[in-house]
C-alpha cells in the first residue's frame, strides 16, 4: 500500500528528479482498468500500456499484429484508473515507422486516449523522429536492445551487446536518443556491462529489462512478475507470487463449494420482504 497521504500525479519532471537523486525508477505493465487500479495503489512510478498485450492478452505469438485501435482501447482503460502513476503507451508496429506525419497523428491519438507519453522502439534511425515529436509536445521514451517489433530482422530474442561492434552500436544509439530529446531509454536484453556503461554515461534514466542491476530503473511485465502464466518463466523475471496456481486453486474451490451446496450461503443470499402492506378492504379472496 502506498504511504502517500495525498495523491500526486507522477510527471516526467518527477521521474527526472528521482534520476538526479539517484533513486531507482520502477515500471510495470497494465492493460485494463482493474490491473491498473492495483498498480496505481502501489508505489510503482510508471504504468506501461505495452504492445506486449498482443501476447499476454490477445494470445498472439508476437507484438506485430497489435493495431492502433487496440492500443487506444487499452490506454483508455488504464488511464481511467491511473490517478497517480505516469502512463506511457507503446506505439505499435507500423504506426510510426511510415512517416513523421503518421507518427505525430498516432502519438497524438495516444495522448488523447489518456497516455502522458509514448514509447517507440529503435535507435539512431529514429532520432530525428523523437526530436520532432518532442518539439511538438509529445514526450518520448525510447527503447533499444531487443526490439520485439523488429523480431524478424533481429532473428529472435537474442541478447544484444555481446560483441564490441554490438556494444559500441548500442552506446551510440543511446547517446543519439538522449540528444534527440528522449526522456528515458528502455534497455531490453542488453549485456549487463554494456547497460552499466550506458547508464553511467547518459543523463536520462535507463529502464532495464533483462539487462542487469545497473540501470537506473527496472520494468517487468505485470503478468510475468505475478506468475500468471505457467509456461513462460524467462531467466530475467522474478516472480513475486504464483497467480496461476493460486488462481486455479481459487476457481477449483468455487467449483467444490457450488457442488457441495455451501455457496451461496445465507450470508451471500437476500430474503424477500415479508411485510404485507394493507391497501384496503376491496381485495378479492
Amino acid at each position: 500500500m502506498s504511504t502517500m497521504s495525498k495523491i500526486k500525479k507522477v510527471t516526467i519532471k518527477d521521474i527526472q528528479k528521482k534520476f538526479n537523486c539517484e533513486q531507482k525508477i520502477t515500471m510495470t505493465t497494465a492493460y485494463d482498468y482493474t490491473m491498473a487500479k492495483i498498480v496505481d495503489a502501489s508505489d510503482i512510478d510508471i504504468i506501461l500500456v505495452g504492445d506486449s498485450l498482443g501476447m499476454v492478452v490477445q494470445g498472439e505469438k508476437t507484438t506485430l499484429p497489435v493495431e492502433m485501435e487496440h492500443m487506444i482501447y487499452h490506454t483508455k482503460c488504464v488511464s481511467k484508473a491511473a490517478e497517480r502513476a505516469h502512463v506511457v503507451a507503446d506505439l505499435p508496429f507500423l504506426s510510426y515507422q511510415t512517416s513523421h506525419d503518421d507518427a505525430v497523428k498516432n502519438a497524438g491519438r495516444m495522448l488523447k486516449a489518456g497516455a502522458e507519453s509514448i514509447k517507440i522502439e529503435g535507435g539512431e534511425e529514429f532520432a530525428d523522429l523523437i526530436w520532432y515529436l518532442h518539439t511538438v509536445g509529445i514526450p518520448v521514451m525510447a527503447h533499444i536492445g531487443i526490439q520485439p517489433q523488429s523480431i524478424n530482422t533481429q532473428s529472435g530474442y537474442r541478447i544484444q551487446g555481446k560483441s564490441k561492434v554490438s556494444s559500441d552500436d548500442l552506446f551510440n544509439q543511446a547517446q543519439a536518443l538522449e540528444d534527440a530529446g528522449a526522456y528515458a531509454i528502455v534497455l531490453e536484453g542488453v549485456a549487463m556491462e554494456v547497460a552499466k556503461e550506458i547508464s553511467e554515461t547518459v543523463k536520462i534514466p535507463t529502464i532495464g529489462i533483462g539487462s542487469g542491476p545497473h540501470c537506473t530503473g527496472q520494468v517487468l511485465v505485470s503478468y510475468d512478475m505475478l506468475g500468471a502464466t505457467s509456461d513462460f518463466k524467462p531467466k530475467f523475471v522474478r516472480q513475486y507470487m504464483n497467480l496461476f496456481d493460486e488462481g486455479k486453486e481459487a476457481f477449483n474451490q468455487f467449483v467444490t463449494d457450488v457442488n457441495k451446496g455451501s455457496f451461496p450461503s445465507e450470508k451471500e443470499s437476500t430474503h424477500r420482504n415479508l411485510v404485507e402492506v394493507k391497501t384496503g378492504t376491496d381485495s378479492k379472496e
